[in-house]
């Protein structure tokens, strides 16, 4: 057997909020919207991978998802423009990424990072 995909589903009563942080400041593409679901992604092949861990690192509290970019800076200011506000970082870790936590509007905490 091969795991093929990793879907993370995050419940909420308006997913019309999804749409301007994963979709318009992150930059994911909308998947799929069937009312109910809506998820977002992108059709570039990702990794998939799950982490189990008993804190973020450097004694920050475990983030819900972790979202690797290519461009750190870029998400950065788009997070700033969209005034969504930082709760951690931007900071390089001595494990080599650099990254910043933002919570989404589910309240779920995101570090978004990219490796050195």
């Amino acid at each position: 057997m091969k795991v093929k995909r990793i879907v993370a589903n995050v419940e909420t009563h308006d997913i019309s909020k999804a749409k301007y942080f994963y979709g318009e400041v992150l930059g994911l593409d909308q998947l799929m919207d069937m009312g109910f679901i809506a998820t977002y992604g992108s059709h570039e092949k990702m990794e998939t991978q799950i982490s189990f861990a008993s804190e973020g690192g450097s004694g920050t509290p475990v983030p819900d998802f972790s979202i690797e970019v290519d461009d750190l800076d870029i998400a950065l200011t788009r997070i700033k423009k969209a005034e969504i506000p930082i709760e951690y970082g931007p900071i390089e870790e001595p494990w080599g990424v650099r990254r910043f936590y933002v919570k989404d509007p589910f309240g779920k905490l995101i570090n978004i990072l990219s490796h050195l």
